[in-house]
């Protein structure tokens, strides 16, 4: 089963930790990452005694009646996480909470499944001590962190867009859990490749451009032809700044790219792909071409 990130009381801290279920029992042997500590509450919130306590308890007690609010929370700074076979890929989080009392501290964490408590539920948590929080006044507070995925433990249909969810703590002791405060794509990292030859070239003679199009795939840890892809062959005279289109080739069944071109000019050829929902744009690094 999966592990559900949660906040709890710890030892006067606040932790995100699992519930006490088994870190290794997915069906695909996936767990939820583990726990880390946020900043305590302050201790001075709430600790007046005797007739100064009784003064203020109605106020205390309408404070405590808030819940903290989540205002905002951003992963990779809004873009896709592009994740390949071998690195674990580490991108950045912001979170920005609010309580009457104040935030004692906050946290990302994302995931995938139809809920967070579903045993096919999955997802990643922050990293170990990388919370850092700043104050924007007496009721707001910024925390930014980290959070790393690793690529050995997703499966290719884990390339879709991801939830964010939070867990934060307020100064009065006031715990907060929101599973969906915003979204997140993450897509299989993409390589393309071109080679134009015979190279030289007699001008307008007939020269060949191949390549290949291909994207991590996490079931097998290796990088997979991606079939059926629309891809531009581009051209870049010498001298020019830009490239142009020359046409579009679709990818084989094994994303191979094999078109025929007249040779005109010196210059750089390239392919190039726009890129989809799972799969993030690329482009060859230039081939030059000399045209004799």
């Amino acid at each position: 089963m999966r592990i559900r990130a949660t906040v709890a009381a710890v030892t006067g801290a606040l932790a995100l930790s699992a519930l006490a279920i088994p870190a290794a029992q997915a069906d695909e042997g996936r767990s939820w990452s583990g726990g880390i500590e946020l900043p305590a509450p302050k201790a001075s919130f709430g600790a007046e005694t005797g007739a100064e306590a009784g003064n203020r308890s109605s106020a205390r007690a309408a404070v405590q009646a808030a819940d903290p609010k989540i205002t905002s929370a951003v992963v990779n700074g809004g873009k896709p996480i592009v994740v390949g076979t071998k690195s674990k890929q580490t991108v950045p989080y912001t979170v920005t909470a609010t309580d009457d009392s104040g935030i004692a501290g906050a946290a990302a964490f994302i995931w995938i499944g139809s809920s967070v408590d579903d045993e096919n539920s999955f997802g990643f948590g922050p990293n170990e001590k990388s919370i850092s929080c700043k104050v924007v006044n007496a009721t707001t507070t910024t925390c930014k962190g980290t959070i790393t995925l690793t690529p050995g433990l997703m499966l290719n249909s884990d390339a879709t867009w991801w939830r964010v969810g939070v867990a934060a703590g307020a100064n009065d002791g006031q715990e907060l859990e929101r599973d969906a405060v915003s979204k997140v794509r993450v897509q299989r990292f993409s390589k393309l490749t071109v080679n134009a030859s015979p190279e030289p070239v007699k001008k307008g003679k007939t020269i060949t451009v191949t390549g290949k199009l291909t994207r991590a795939n996490w079931d097998t840890g290796t990088y997979k032809g991606y079939s059926k892809q629309a891809v531009k062959l581009q051209f870049k005279k010498k001298g020019a700044k830009s490239y142009s289109t020359v046409k579009t080739v679709k990818t084989s069944s094994t994303g191979t790219l094999k078109t025929t071109v007249k040779a005109s000019a010196d210059g750089t050829w390239r392919y190039s792909f726009a890129g989809t929902p799972s799969t993030p744009a690329v482009s060859a690094k230039g081939d030059y071409l000399d045209v004799k």
